[in-house]
């Protein structure tokens, strides 16, 4: 069977996922969340010429002065009236000007007995100095926040800040998660034999902070009836099981899911390690069969699991962003899959581990990052640039 390019694979499987339900949320409700719509402004900001520094708004045509100072205006408490020539207010960082005046002259430049002002400086050199003008950071109308972008602590700010209290996002993913195989136990067994499961704390771990509901299956045995049983009875917007995806006697995540009404979309993909990952459907609910090995399901998990959770949820550009960094020490050639190599950036460098066999879970535990070796690179040497994928 032809295994399946990670690019074509993961386009293959946003072929197959619908943005759930959009919904309505209140601003702090919405971190985390991608924007189901555009979010636009309702206000303008700032909504008035406001002073950038401490100082004197005056009229730049009465320069050099002197002026008299008839007032004082401070945010959320401007000056009330109107400046008219020869006159000025006091006013501080953020104040609104007050009516008549254009110009801010900062009080490091100014000397004042009274209610007399004088410049002690150059003073402004040009009409609306050291002034914020109205409509400086958006309008009303404005674009805040485009459809499909993830909702940042500081998109939520700029949406309260342009009036917004209800923001347009999809409804939270519903994720359920198995891990499968009669080798597995609970972690703290006393069984010296068993595997403790780590998939399902490590994949939980991972969706951590995004806008899932999580539904855990816990541990499933290597039976046909369960595992179908289970895949028939979840309600799930996405079904993440590890473990049994492969071709052994006991390998049952496909025929099961079958069994339950399910149906294959592909299976087996250019990639080490996960070459077994596979992608499939009953009804609406996506299924994703990732490989059991704890460090092939991280690798899978991050390349198909995140980005279509990402794309369920209504992002824009769901893919993981790499970069590129610099080799520490050469490479070999790649063989036919792409590699993603545990590594670690070291004073500025990117190190593969020695050893990348892929039931070392440890050498994934001290890795920051995977460098990205597609299918048939040559040699690199040390000093070359790569793609580098930051991991947590």
């Amino acid at each position: 069977m032809t295994l399946i390019p990670v690019a074509e694979a993961q386009a293959r499987l946003f072929a197959l996922a619908t943005p759930v339900a959009p919904e309505r949320v209140t601003l702090r409700a919405g971190v985390g969340r991608w924007a189901a719509d555009d979010v636009v402004a309702c206000r303008t900001q700032p909504a008035a010429d406001l002073s950038a520094m401490d100082g004197y708004a005056i009229r730049f045509a009465d320069m050099p002065g002197p002026w008299r100072v008839i007032g004082e205006s401070a945010a959320g408490r401007p000056f009330a009236g109107q400046v008219e020539a020869g006159q000025a207010t006091r006013i501080f960082t953020g104040a609104a000007l007050p009516t008549g005046t254009d110009t801010v002259l900062i009080q490091e430049e100014a000397e004042r007995d009274g209610a007399e002002l004088r410049l002690s400086g150059e003073g402004p050199p040009y009409r609306h100095r050291n002034v914020r003008p109205r409509g400086l950071d958006f309008t009303t109308g404005d674009r805040l926040i485009q459809a499909g972008a993830r909702l940042t602590p500081a998109r939520i700010a700029v949406a309260a800040t342009g009036g917004i209290v209800a923001l347009p996002v999809r409804r939270r993913v519903r994720v359920a998660i198995a891990a499968t195989g009669d080798e597995l136990v609970a972690p703290g067994s006393d069984d010296p034999i068993a595997l403790p499961e780590s998939n399902g704390a490590m994949l939980a771990a991972m969706l951590e902070g995004l806008p899932v509901d999580l539904i855990d299956l816990g541990i499933l045995p290597d039976s046909l009836e369960v595992l179908r049983d289970a895949f028939a009875a979840v309600e799930a917007d996405l079904l993440v099981t590890t473990g049994g995806a492969s071709v052994g006697d006991h390998d049952l995540v496909r025929p099961a899911l079958e069994a339950a009404g399910g149906a294959i979309e592909f299976w087996r993909i250019a990639l080490r390690p996960g070459k077994p990952m596979m992608a499939g459907r009953r009804g609406d609910m996506l299924v994703l069969g990732l490989p059991g090995n704890p460090v092939s399901a991280f690798v899978t998990a991050t390349l198909f699991v995140l980005p279509l959770i990402a794309r369920l949820g209504g992002a824009a550009d769901p893919l993981p962003v790499t970069t590129h960094g610099i080799l520490g020490e050469d490479l070999p050639a790649n063989g036919g899959r792409t590699d993603y190599l545990r590594a670690e950036i070291r004073d500025g460098r990117a190190y593969a581990s020695t050893i990348q066999d892929s039931s070392m879970l440890l050498t994934l535990a001290r890795s920051n990052c995977l460098i990205v070796r597609p299918a048939g690179a040559m040699a690199a040497r040390a000093g070359e640039s790569a793609e580098i994928l930051m991991i947590a």
